[in-house]
This record gives C-alpha cells, structure tokens and sequence, in this order.
C-alpha cells in the first residue's frame, strides 16, 4: 500500500533523535514537510539537514522546551511563520522517570506533568482551532505500555501516561466531527537512545548489540522493537488512508501488555 503524505506539514516534539527521528523521516520521505522540535540546537539542526538531504522535502529545526509553556508558545509562531500552518502534530518529547512512589518530590511530579502532559495539552490547544478550521487534522500522543498497565515503581510516568491517554480520547471526540483524528502509541521496548544511554550506564563489558539482544530475550517477540515499525503506524494514522481510525490508543510493544 503507498503512503502519502503530500503537502502536509508535520510538526514533531523531541524530534532529534530516536522515535521523533525515525517518525520525521518517514513522513518526509512520503511527502510531508517536517518541523522538528528539540532542546539540543545542534542535534535537530543535524536531524533536520538529514531529514531534508535523505528526503528532498523541506524539514527544519527549532529549539525549546517544551516542558516551558512560553517556549511552546515561541515555537509554534516559528513553525506557523515558516510553513504557514500546521496538519500534523506528534507529542513524542519525554523520557520514562520512574522511581518508587514515596522517593518522588513534587519538583519530579511537576517536571513529568509539564514535559509530557501539559506540553501535548498546550501544543494541542494552539494547533486545534486550525486544523479544525480546515476539516482537517493529525494528533499523535506518544504514550507508553504503563498507560494501561503499571505496575510498582512506575510513577510518575504512568500516571502522566495515563493522564495523556485520557487527553487523546476527549481531542478525539471533540475533533471527530471536524475530521481531527487524534490517536495514541502506547509504547513498550525500542531501541532508541533511552536504551544507549541505560547501555552507556550500565558497567558492562557487553558490545551495545548484545546488550540491546539481552533486554529482547525477556520479551514475547524474542527482541525489542526498532524505530521504523513505530513510524510506519504513526504514518498511516497521519495519512489519509488511516481517515476512520481516532480515539484509540494502540499497543506498539510486541505484546508486551496484557491489555487489550
């Protein structure tokens, strides 16, 4: 089945590396323009340039936090500015802090809440009246397998999850009308730079490819998932072939998660 994404605009948080990077190129190389967002200027300025030489479509970067609701504000003017709107939006920015539930302080459960739910909140609320305007429109959450199922030692992030799951079932019902098709990922084991730097912090002797072999043997597939098997979902809901698809939340784990 083609793909296209032609003349879209796809507006990417945490967008330099793993996930945000492998949704990025996949959507240039189908027809999309891209607008990549990180806090690391050098990092989505080197995405970006590959992103555009790989794809020839244009694809640019831009620096912020997102976990900063004026940094929000900033990045969506520049984004608007130069690509004049936007169709697609994938809240991807956050990373899994997980602790035991009495070693949390408020400033951790505040950071969590502001990088991955009150930034989808914020980037969705600027980026809604338009899509709905033009009776059409992409939202992905990034979410993760601890959405549906947490266990011990997962907070804050599978409250914060959870909380977005929540947020993807009300944007889709109040796009749905509208033909604004908001959607969730519920992420288990990637490879991604969370896993290099587990591996750059783990004192093992082991190569990295052995080391990523060993998480994947306690998994139901025999192996984590790579970047491009996510992207290639996140392009079909963002495409028009995935139009009747809103108001889910999908597993992208390997049946990792024992819920449905």
């Amino acid at each position: 089945m083609q793909i296209s994404m032609a003349g879209r605009i796809a507006l990417i948080t945490g967008g330099s590396k793993g996930l945000g990077y492998a949704m990025g190129m996949k959507f240039a190389e189908c027809g999309a323009e891209v607008a990549l967002v990180s806090r690391n200027k050098e990092e989505v300025a080197r995405a970006a340039k590959e992103i555009s030489t790989i794809s020839s479509q244009r694809c640019l970067g831009y620096v912020g936090d997102v976990s900063n609701a004026a940094d929000i504000e900033t990045i969506f003017k520049q984004v608007t500015d130069d690509f004049g709107r936007v169709d697609v939006l994938v809240n991807n920015a956050g990373f899994a802090q997980a602790g035991e539930f009495t070693s949390i302080t408020d400033e951790q459960w505040q950071y969590d809440i502001d990088l991955k739910l009150m930034a989808a909140v914020r980037m969705s609320r600027l980026v809604f009246p338009g899509m709905k305007e033009r009776k059409w429109g992409r939202i992905i959450n990034m979410l993760n397998t601890f959405a549906k199922s947490p266990t011990a030692n997962s907070a804050p992030t599978s409250v914060t999850r959870a909380a977005g799951m929540a947020l993807t079932k009300v944007l889709a019902s109040e796009g749905a009308a509208h033909n604004v098709l908001v959607n969730g990922l519920n992420i288990g084991r990637i490879f991604s730079d969370q896993v290099v730097r587990a591996y750059e912090h783990s004192d093992s002797d082991r190569s990295l490819e052995e080391f990523t072999a060993s998480i994947g043997k306690g998994l139901p597939m025999g192996r984590i998932g790579e970047t491009d098997e996510c992207a290639g979902l996140a392009c079909l809901l963002c495409s028009d072939a995935g139009g009747y698809i809103s108001g889910t939340s999908i597993n992208v784990d390997g049946n990792l998660c024992p819920v449905l």
